[in-house]
């Protein structure tokens, strides 16, 4: 029993709860706020939290040789909670949820988020590791939108500026999530883009990135910026500026990804308040 419920807590801190629980609630807010319906929202933040836990899993799982080595005391695999085994166990058997739910939204939204979870999957696997560290954010942040927007009755396309944004929210929160890392990682053969850029290039693309989507968000639906906009706007604008004040000062600090998280969710209700020019209507048939 007692080990059990030491798996239980190792699972629990290795599917890095904090962003699997913001992204799906992220997912399931937006579906909300797109109209779906009770059976849709369900399946689209079931599957999301499915990918999201197989995603913190496989981290912990593929990393552990390079946490030990580092003795990185906030991992489970460190702390003798579990061995990577489990981890790798548990990692496949919630893509084998992942799939079938997300298929379940229908084949054209379920195959968008599949890749989505794949493209997650490569930064775990190898894409860390190299310049293009930033890019499984992006195209993983985009089409998660496109699988919500998807799964609609209707299935509409969302627009280009909305995946856009949704795409710079990920590469803002990529750069912000590796930044307290950058000496562990560099220690352990890591070299990603915000390890190449140092420190302080790297905070002023993670600010510019997520200031760019700000930008997109507000500007970019027809008709302009309304009072709920401009309000959202600053809110979130304040966010960002504070999270590349953290992380300028505060070296080891989660505090920017936190902010970035927040960010992202005064987007997506931005992203919400622009619905009807977010998601085009689905071509008659």
């Amino acid at each position: 029993m007692q080990r059990a419920g030491r798996v239980a807590r190792g699972l629990a801190l290795a599917c890095h709860p904090g962003p699997a629980a913001v992204v799906t609630v992220l997912a399931a807010s937006l579906a909300l706020g797109l109209g779906s319906g009770v059976r849709t929202t369900v399946l689209v933040t079931a599957a999301v939290l499915a990918g999201q836990l197989s995603v913190g899993w496989s981290n912990d799982w593929i990393d552990a040789g390079r946490d030990l080595a580092v003795a990185r005391p906030d991992k489970p695999v460190v702390a003798g909670l579990l061995d990577a085994g489990v981890l790798r166990r548990w990692a496949f058997g919630a893509l084998a949820a992942c799939v079938p739910l997300s298929f379940a939204t229908g084949l054209v939204p379920g195959a968008v988020h599949v890749v989505a979870v794949a493209s997650a999957w490569s930064y775990n696997a190898w894409l860390k590791r190299t310049v293009w560290s930033w890019a499984p954010y992006a195209v993983s942040f985009g089409l998660l939108l496109m699988f919500v927007a998807l799964a609609q009755p209707g299935r509409g396309l969302p627009s280009a500026w909305g995946v856009l944004a949704a795409s710079l929210l990920g590469v803002g929160a990529h750069v912000a999530n590796v930044l307290p890392d950058l000496e562990d990682d560099a220690a352990t053969g890591v070299q990603g883009l915000p390890h190449r850029l140092g420190r302080k290039r790297a905070t002023a693309v993670a600010l510019g990135a997520l200031l760019a989507a700000i930008a997109v968000v507000v500007l970019a639906p027809p008709g302009g910026p309304g009072t709920a906009a401009w309000v959202g706007a600053a809110v979130a604008l304040g966010l960002a500026v504070v999270a590349g004040g953290v992380a300028l000062v505060r070296r080891r600090s989660r505090l920017p990804f936190t902010l970035s998280m927040a960010v992202a969710g005064v987007c997506v209700a931005l992203l919400v308040l622009a619905a009807p020019d977010l998601v085009a209507a689905a071509p008659a048939t």
